[in-house]
C-alpha cells in the first residue's frame, strides 16, 4: 500500500508501507523514518553503526493508492 507522510521530518515522501502494527497504531514505512542503531559485534555477525526505518503514527499518513474498480463506478 503506498502512503504519503503529512507530518514530521519525513513531510511530503511517499513510500511504501513494510509492517503495521496495529495495537499500538504504528507503521513502518519504506525509507521514510530512518533511525541509526549501534548494534554489537557477535560471532554471526559484524557491528557497526545500521540504519533502519522506525515506526510512524498512522495519523500521520495518508494512503495516496486508490482502487481502481471504486474509480471505475464513479
Amino acid at each position: 500500500m503506498k502512503v504519503k507522510i503529512i507530518a514530521g521530518k519525513d513531510k511530503n515522501k511517499d513510500g511504501e508501507v513494510i509492517e503495521i502494527e496495529r495495537k499500538f497504531n504504528r507503521a513502518k514505512v519504506k525509507g521514510i523514518n530512518m533511525v541509526k542503531k549501534h548494534v554489537k559485534t557477535t560471532k554471526e555477525k559484524k557491528g557497526g553503526i545500521i540504519s533502519k526505518e522506525n515506526f510512524i503514527h498512522l495519523s500521520n499518513l495518508k494512503n495516496i493508492e486508490t482502487n481502481k474498480k471504486s474509480e471505475a463506478k464513479k
